[in-house]
């Protein structure tokens, strides 16, 4: 077997619009092509050898152990592979449930379509599932060390990829309120909302954290101070700088016992407690100093009492757990060294702070408290003999946590509230050690010790014992308040052809509310009437672009088919979908081989509409119009024809659509007839003689319409937006060159040729069209356009592109021209591959009143090389082109 391709989907997709994390594995079977399972001899045996769990899939019989049914009758090993692969991340800890394995048009190859949840350990999975399944064949096993090491490699992955307790319970809240969330690529920020709403965390750190307050928490003596001042209890203690200080500074603070720790630290490193003797505390010193970046030290005195964090966020106590050291617990027959090792198989321990809790780990401190009480690792303790191996009670360090939030006497919440207030967090841990937390703190002795920055939610998240918190909650509700939005409006827009145009007028109409627009196309990323970035950008990363900006208010983008396939939309949802059209372009790419295909590919903007967003579709296109039946919004229509029968029930039910009925775009709801304008005044139209213009038009005011932009607004934007190289470069930019005219359209497939025809028939003078074709088009594509474009011009220059996309050089043009000679043409037709000699000839050679129509390659070297010979303002084209009837099945392939 060969994977010949392997592709990371990220959001919705062809293969599925809920489950948006797939990989895409394109796999040649090889010598396995015409081999179902049941004819390699033992495979089942050693496929459950390997992985005996595979019997709790399911599969199509719908019961335990019916995939493995499948196999012994016989099931090709794609969909083996597909299993296979699901079952290694799940037995890495990544539970996934989605696959699917579908033969391609090349028998023997197969794309296998499986679920993941980090997109590394997906594709490692991928791989592995190939390997696996490939030795079974060959060798009827796979040996058991290398299973291990492919579970092993993918918990490592995950591992890498984690986002962390306290961010994944953020993230998943998100998910659970539907904001939108992307992890950024600096400093391990992640975004919650898009476009203006959005709002950053860092771990706990958001936004709006004053980084005052950050500074003022950062230094622990300088916390000590304000909260003096301000009348709350915190430890007596000094600041020192340097060994020879330590015993004034012992004696400041009343003497043994003492607390001695860094200024600047954090997670309780160089920290040690509880200090009652000189040698002890020259010894704490030196590893306070060594763990603070200033080499400050901070003696405190020490206070009886229980470890506790109050969790403060937006002025409100939220969680409280009482933090226990590292310990283990004796039973009378078994040594300290074997309770840590039997503590720390626990599953919820692991390393650092990805697990619940964190494996127990020896250092200096633990020394000490060993020999504090006569202990070595070889003690036995008693039963029930607790024997602490931490100073601190830091998560971090392998303490646990238990929840006391119900605990928490009022006045104790008022003082921390009162707390986080006076340092200045939104966000804020506060550490507190008394002997009762049930009491007010003045009543029993105890201290605020630390107000902590940034502080993690584990040990709220997932006590040892007592209550989890949801304190992803308040802070969701901090970011986005009651009635305030995470998100912008997303208008995506997708079809064969007129996508760009109509992304651009929908951007223009949205311009007209004074909003920010952002948008993007197949010639730039623009915010307003600024360019981001120019080229080809409508795939998911552009789309980020616009989603991840803070001043965008609107996002317009278009969603072309490459996009799609290749990544998935950059959105889970859109307010509004709209598709234009449905034709024969890019057919045998990307295992898209049939109309249906494409419209099943198309149809994924539509699927993604929110149940209050509207899809508009193309009541004219049979395809377009069938998508309807997949759509969870709400539904409108357009069309050119105003008796479409499809408009005729949808109106009667009162919904909403648009129409071109009297030559004016009009809006119809229920009964009522709003008409925007007519064709005539609208410039992209070319003076309403452009049928696919129209089309357009209808579909940007629909979703406009849909979004509550006014009528008046709509009409606005479409009486200003005009074919030109400024507003649609390359789309029906019409020039006057004095005795001739030329027309650049970036027309280049059939439906876009014959839409074009539709315009340039009625042109009164001579014909001339300069033609080509991308070259990853099929032969037959290529015969087809140059039989429409026997029936458009009257004389033809045949070219290709520069980039033939693998096609030996002439033959694109060779089936053009064959197509050509198969329909027969009046006048000549001659071949001159260089695109640029083929346009300056046609341009050369023009007769008066003739039209030249360019269908680039490169539109901005079209555009050039026409303004090197200074063309005038464009005539009416009224008096230039004879009216047309318009026609709505040119329309609807459009």
């Amino acid at each position: 077997m060969k994977i010949l391709k392997i592709q990371t989907l990220r959001g919705p997709n062809y293969w599925s619009i809920r489950r948006q994390k797939l990989v895409v594995m394109r796999l040649d079977l090889e010598e396995l092509a015409d081999k179902p399972s049941d004819v390699i001899p033992n495979f089942y045996q050693g496929l459950i050898a390997v992985l005996p769990s595979l019997v709790e899939h399911q599969c199509s019989p719908g019961c335990r152990g019916g995939f493995l049914m499948r196999v012994q009758e016989g099931t090709m090993m794609g969909h083996i592979i597909e299993h296979v692969a699901l079952e290694l991340q799940d037995l890495a800890g990544m539970p996934v449930g989605f696959g699917r394995t579908r033969e391609t048009s090349t028998p023997g190859t197969y794309q296998v379509v499986i679920e993941y949840f980090n997109e590394a350990a997906g594709r490692y999975a991928a791989r592995a599932a190939v390997r696996l399944c490939q030795s079974i064949v060959e060798t009827g096993s796979y040996p058991p060390e290398e299973l291990a090491q492919d579970l092993k490699d993918l918990q490592e992955l995950w591992a890498e990829a984690s986002l962390g307790p306290s961010t994944e319970a953020l993230v998943k809240e998100a998910d659970r309120r539907g904001v939108p969330w992307v992890a950024l690529s600096a400093r391990s920020m992640i975004q919650f909302g898009n476009g203006v709403y959005q709002r950053r965390m860092q771990a706990t750190q958001s936004d709006r954290t004053s980084i005052l307050g950050i500074e003022l928490a950062c230094d622990k003596e300088g916390t000590k101070t304000i909260l003096r001042e301000a009348g709350i209890p915190v430890p007596r203690g000094t600041l020192i700088h340097y060994l020879d200080d330590l015993k004034t500074a012992i004696d400041d603070v009343g003497g043994f016992p003492i607390v001695i720790k860094p200024l600047d630290g954090n997670h309780g490193r160089g920290i040690t407690i509880d200090i009652n003797s000189w040698e002890l505390a020259e010894e704490a010193y030196d590893a306070a100093s060594g763990a603070s970046k200033s080499r400050s030290v901070i003696v405190e005195r020490y206070y009886q009492g229980r470890d506790h964090r109050v969790l403060v966020v937006n002025d409100k106590v939220v969680a409280v757990a009482e933090r226990v050291p590292a310990h283990v617990v004796g039973d009378g027959h078994t040594s300290i060294a074997e309770l840590i090792e039997q503590t720390n198989r626990d599953p919820r321990r692991g390393e650092g702070h990805d697990n619940v809790l964190t494996k127990i780990e020896m250092d200096r401190t633990s020394w000490q408290l060993l020999e504090r009480h006569g202990y070595t690792l070889e003690t036995v303790l008693p039963a029930g003999t607790v024997c602490y191996l931490r100073a601190t009670a830091n998560l971090s360090t392998g303490g646990i946590a238990v929840d006391r939030t119900d605990d928490i006497h009022p006045e104790n919440i008022w003082l921390a509230q009162r707390v986080a207030k006076v340092i200045g967090l939104d966000i804020a841990g506060i550490d507190i050690v008394t002997p009762d937390i049930s009491q007010p703190l003045r009543d029993v002795g105890g201290v605020i010790v630390e107000v902590n920055a940034a502080p993690g939610f584990r040990m709220h998240l997932s006590p040892s014992q007592g209550i989890p918190r949801n304190v992803a909650e308040p802070v969701l509700d901090m970011l986005f308040p009651s009635g305030t939005p995470s998100r912008i409006p997303i208008i995506a827009i997708t079809g064969t052809n007129g996508k760009t145009t109509t992304s651009r007028l929908i951007a223009h109409i949205f311009k007209q509310t004074k909003r920010v627009v952002g948008y993007t196309t197949t010639d730039g990323i623009y915010i307003n009437d600024f360019l981001v970035e120019k080229g080809d950008n409508t795939g998911p990363q552009s789309a980020q672009v616009i989603l991840n900006d803070p001043t965008v208010e609107v996002a317009v983008l278009e969603s072309a088919r490459g996009g799609i396939l290749r990544s998935g939309l950059a959105f889970e949802s859109c307010d509004v979908g709209v598709v234009l059209n449905v034709s024969a372009d890019h057919l045998g790419l990307g295992d898209i081989e049939t109309l249906d295909d494409m419209a099943r590919l198309k149809s994924v903007v539509a699927e993604t509409v929110l149940p209050n967003g509207y899809a508009v579709l193309n009541a004219d296109d049979p395809l377009v119009a069938a998508m309807a039946n997949r759509v969870h919004g709400q539904v409108t229509y357009f069309a050119m024809e105003p008796e479409n029968e499809l408009i005729r029930l949808h109106t009667q039910r009162g919904g909403l659509a648009a129409i071109y009925e009297n030559g004016y775009l009009s809006i119809l709801k229920g009964d009522w007839t709003l008409r925007i304008e007519q064709a005539v005044n609208v410039p992209l139209t070319l003076g309403g003689r452009a049928p696919f213009m129209i089309a357009n038009a209808l579909a940007a005011s629909l979703a406009a319409f849909a979004q509550g932009v006014r009528i008046e607004d709509i009409r606005a934007a479409l009486t200003t937006f005009e074919p030109s190289v400024g507003q649609t470069p390359g789309r029906m930019n019409l020039f006057d060159l004095g005795g001739y005219h030329a027309l650049i359209d970036y027309a280049h497939n059939p439906a876009s040729y014959a839409a074009l025809g539709s315009f340039v028939r009625n042109w009164p003078g001579e014909r001339i069209g300069v033609v080509g074709g991308p070259g990853d088009r099929r032969d037959e594509d290529f015969v087809t356009l140059g039989q429409l474009t026997a029936q458009i011009f009257d004389r033809v220059i045949v070219k290709e592109d520069d980039d033939t996309r693998g096609r030996p050089r002439g033959d694109a043009a060779r089936f053009i021209n064959l197509g050509i000679q198969q329909i027969g043409i009046v006048g000549r037709c001659e071949t001159i591959l260089d695109e640029t000699t083929a346009i300056q000839t046609a341009l050369n050679t023009a007769t008066p009143g003739s039209l030249v129509v360019i269908l680039p390659e490169t539109v901005s070297r079209a555009i050039a090389l026409i303004e090197q010979r200074q063309p005038q303002s464009p005539s009416t084209l009224a008096a230039t082109v004879s009216p047309a009837t318009v026609d709505p099945q040119s329309v609807s392939r459009v």
